[in-house]
C-alpha cells in the first residue's frame, strides 16, 4: 500500500501519533464516523467520534483481483449504531472507508480500506460485521439468463418501464396493522392481485426508507385492501404511515403485453423450445412445440 510522503516520514520518525478513522455511509445517505483515538477527529468534511461505534479488526489484503476483507466490530448504542437500524437492515450495503491517520496532523493520512458491509451479526449488546472489498462484486456471475420469462427488473434501465405512470402506483397509508399484512383503506381502483410481486416503499414512520417485496395482494369484501410483504421490515408499521405501492410483475411476456404494455422492451425469451427437443424424435403426426413427449 502506497503511503503519502508526510505520512511515510512520520512512520520513519520513530514516534507516532496515529489511529484509525471509519466512515460509513448508509444506503440512505446517513453518514457515520467513528475513530479509535480518545478524541474526536475530524476531515473530509465528516467528524469522527471516539465512540466505541466501530473498531476494526485484522485486515487481510492480497494483490491481484482477490478480495480484500475484514470484520468490524463494536457495541450497540442509542447515539451511534442501534439495534433497531441493524435489525431494519438500515446498514446492509453501507460503504466503508477506513484510514490510517495521524491524529495530532490529520492531513498526514492513508486509505486502509474501502468496501462495503456484508452480513451483520449481533449479539450480547454488541454486533460484528463483515467488510468486503472493492473486488467482491467481480465474483458475482454475470451475463444474462436465456430463459422464457424476462430478465429485468421492473422499471430498470432495461425494462424501462416508468413506474410513476398514473394508473399504476398507489401512495396511500397504513390503515390497520395485521400481523406482518397491513390493511390499506383506499385501494379500491386495481384489481385483485395488483401489487403481488411488486414493491412496497415505506415513507414515513419508525421504518421509513425501508422496502418490502409484496407476497400477497388481496382485495377484501369490506373494500379494504390487505398487501403481504414477503419478510417484515424490522421496524414496526403503524396506522398512518405512508407507503408507495408499485404493481407486480411475474416476468411473463403476456403479463408485459398486456398489464405493462412494454412488449418491445421484454428481456425473455419465450420462444425458445424445450428441453425435450433434445431428446424429440420424428413422429407421424402432431408438433413438436416445446412441451411433454409423454402426453
Amino acid at each position: 500500500m502506497a503511503y503519502p510522503e508526510d505520512l511515510k516520514a512520520h512512520l520513519a520518525s520513530g514516534t507516532t501519533t496515529l489511529a484509525r478513522a471509519w466512515r460509513v455511509v448508509r444506503r440512505d445517505g446517513v453518514a457515520l464516523g467513528f475513530t479509535d483515538h480518545d478524541c474526536a477527529l475530524s476531515f473530509e468534511g465528516l467528524g469522527f467520534a471516539p465512540e466505541s461505534g466501530m473498531t476494526a479488526r485484522a485486515l487481510l489484503q492480497a494483490t491481484g483481483l482477490s478480495v480484500d476483507n475484514t470484520e468490524g466490530y463494536g457495541a450497540l448504542r442509542a447515539e451511534a449504531i442501534t439495534e433497531a437500524d441493524l435489525l431494519a437492515g438500515r446498514y446492509d450495503g453501507a460503504e466503508v472507508t477506513i484510514w490510517l491517520v495521524n491524529w495530532a496532523d490529520v492531513s498526514q493520512r492513508a486509505v486502509l480500506f474501502r468496501g462495503d458491509i456484508g452480513e451483520v451479526t449481533r449479539g450480547a449488546g454488541a454486533f460484528t460485521a463483515e467488510l468486503r472489498g472493492l473486488s467482491a462484486p467481480l465474483g458475482l456471475e454475470q451475463g444474462r439468463v436465456y430463459h422464457p420469462r424476462c430478465a429485468a427488473v421492473l422499471g430498470d434501465r432495461h425494462c424501462r418501464f416508468n413506474l410513476n405512470r398514473d394508473g399504476y402506483g398507489l401512495t396511500t397509508t397504513v390503515a390497520g396493522v395485521e400481523g406482518d399484512a397491513v390493511r390499506i383503506a383506499h385501494g379500491q381502483g386495481f384489481e385483485d392481485r395488483w401489487f403481488e410481486k411488486g414493491r412496497m416503499v415505506v415513507q414515513s414512520g419508525a421504518a421509513a426508507g425501508l422496502v418490502g417485496v409484496v407476497k400477497n395482494d388481496r382485495l377484501r369484501a369490506d373494500g379494504a385492501r390487505l398487501v403481504e410483504p414477503w419478510a417484515g421490515f424490522g421496524a414496526p408499521l403503524e396506522v398512518g404511515d405512508a407507503l408507495r405501492l408499485e404493481p407486480g410483475c411475474d416476468k411473463r411476456a403476456e403479463t408485459c403485453r398486456l398489464k405493462f404494455d412494454n412488449i418491445a422492451n421484454f428481456r425473455g425469451f419465450p420462444h425458445i423450445p424445450g428441453e425435450d427437443w433434445l431428446v424429440s424424435y420424428p413422429v407421424e403426426s402432431g408438433t413438436n412445440d416445446g412441451g411433454s413427449l409423454f402426453r
